[in-house]
């Protein structure tokens, strides 16, 4: 008995998924830093605080407890990372052009590639590069910031939602591999939907990127005084029902009780700046791309009028380029 015990847990040893992280920002590192704290096998791809973490790791500040994990496996270029078996990318997606060089040393025949960035197109961006391979995209509902070299703190949330992607934008159902990745992601304490539609999935995540990110930046506010104030908050509910129209206008639909559920939860938030109020502190670009241009684009493209969301995507173009 004690024999087969042991085949039993080396079989569920060798069948553990082997993860690499691009992108270890306060995203990619908290949630590879989980599923290594877990017992998985992580690689990161790390740049601009690769001496500190080989030397001292992460550190995670987290409501749910602070750890530490002082041995990593970091690397400076993808070409040093063992091929594994789940690629996490989760780069900000004006990064997505350097897909081409960061995907194609980490990928096996069978590696399923996860875009774990905000807005819409980044699987498509996966997809070209990462050819017949499943893509996934991982909705991260979190409050997350990185505060020096090594060290994430993160405030609130943590629930990620995922998807299967399809070219054809139709929606894939529950597959294997989002099962096999949710689980992986539940044992490391991470709250996981699955859901049939990822298309949906990410109109959903837009009906609260939309208006807090880019409102965030315009008014230079976080997310509790956004909702303290009685002008701003109807201008955020205005924001999520015309985002929600947009949803309609390519056969998605959105229901009134999801945004009364955005707003609630939002105003139940630890005050927190959004991301790219974040980035454009730090005169980094900002995404407003893929949060703003794709969907106006997409709107558009099914007759939706959409005059909040293009003001927003105009407003943030001039301060983008000119904060640069």
């Amino acid at each position: 008995m004690r024999l087969r015990a042991k085949q039993r847990i080396l079989a569920r040893v060798q069948e553990q998924r082997t993860y690499a992280v691009v992108g270890a920002g306060a995203l990619g590192v908290f949630y590879g830093a989980r599923l290594q704290r877990a017992g998985c096998e992580v690689h990161f791809l790390v740049r601009s605080d690769y001496e500190h973490v080989r030397e001292h790791g992460w550190e995670v500040e987290s409501k749910d407890g602070d750890f530490r994990l002082p041995q990593i496996r970091a690397y400076r270029d993808p070409r040093e990372m063992p091929q594994c078996d789940v690629v996490l990318v989760a780069l900000k997606a004006t990064q997505n052009h350097l897909l081409p060089h960061l995907l194609p040393p980490l990928l096996k025949a069978h590696s399923v590639v996860v875009m774990m960035q905000n807005g819409l197109g980044a699987e498509g961006a996966a997809a070209a590069v990462a050819g017949p391979r499943t893509v996934l995209g991982g909705l991260c509902f979190i409050c997350s910031k990185k505060t020096g070299p090594g060290h994430i703190q993160h405030l609130d949330y943590g629930y990620v939602r995922f998807g299967e992607y399809a070219f054809d934008g139709r929606p894939r159902g529950i597959t294997e591999a989002l099962r096999g990745i949710g689980e992986d992601f539940q044992r490391a304490g991470i709250l996981v939907s699955l859901s049939e539609d990822l298309v949906l999935a990410r109109w959903q995540k837009l009906i609260w990127n939309v208006p807090y990110n880019g409102l965030s930046v315009i008014l230079n506010a976080n997310t509790a005084e956004l909702m303290a104030q009685t002008e701003a908050r109807q201008l955020v509910e205005a924001i999520m029902r015309e985002v929600a129209a947009d949803a309609a206008a390519l056969g998605r639909s959105v229901s009134e009780s999801f945004i009364q559920k955005m707003l609630a939860d939002t105003a139940k938030m630890t005050p927190y700046h959004a991301s790219m109020k974040i980035d454009f502190d730090a005169r980094r670009p900002m995404e407003v791309e893929a949060i703003y241009g794709n969907p106006l684009r997409a709107a558009q493209r099914a007759g939706a009028a959409s005059p909040l969301l293009e003001t927003l995507y105009r407003q943030l173009k001039f301060l983008d380029e000119r904060n640069r």
